[in-house]
């Protein structure tokens, strides 16, 4: 079951790779600057996530205008992520939940994927800049996307 909205946003550090080369994302790097969107997604280089976060990376103004960082956050190795957002074009961050250990605090965490192993479900979360959960969404399953028009919606109240 995802956290709920109410709950202080468990922290996470996670590893991105950037062409300054692997660097750590942390939410409470945010706290008191920024909203934060953590976008859950299941396996890199899959057509869905692709499809979610080429979306969000093209349509990125709106986050950006209503005060809020996008991450992306999957089970994949910060190397592959890096791969695939060159490959696609993805602008989002991207960071590696590798020991799926956020995904599992997040409530998150599908204990098996098509015969593959645990892996995070697509799953929607903004973080208000005091920490505190504001919206929470897991998709019924992972070939749907979240509700980007509430997230934004969520978004703007707390601007």
């Amino acid at each position: 079951m995802p956290v709920s909205v109410g709950t202080k946003a468990p922290d996470f550090t996670l590893k991105t790779k950037t062409a300054q080369g692997v660097q750590e994302i942390k939410l409470s790097d945010n706290l008191g600057k920024k909203n934060t969107v953590l976008l859950f997604f299941p396996l890199a280089f899959t057509g869905v996530c692709t499809k979610e976060m080429c979306e969000v990376s093209v349509g990125f103004a709106p986050y950006a205008r209503l005060n809020a960082d996008v991450i992306g956050i999957s089970i994949d190795s910060p190397f592959s992520q890096e791969a695939w957002a060159q490959r696609e074009k993805i602008t989002v961050p991207l960071a590696s939940d590798l020991n799926k250990k956020t995904a599992a605090d997040y409530g998150v965490l599908l204990p098996d994927l098509l015969g593959f192993g645990s892996t995070a479900a697509r799953a929607a979360f903004v973080i208000d800049k005091n920490g505190t959960v504001q919206y929470s969404e897991q998709t019924p399953t992972p070939k749907d996307l979240p509700n980007f028009k509430a997230i934004q919606e969520t978004l703007a109240r707390l601007k």
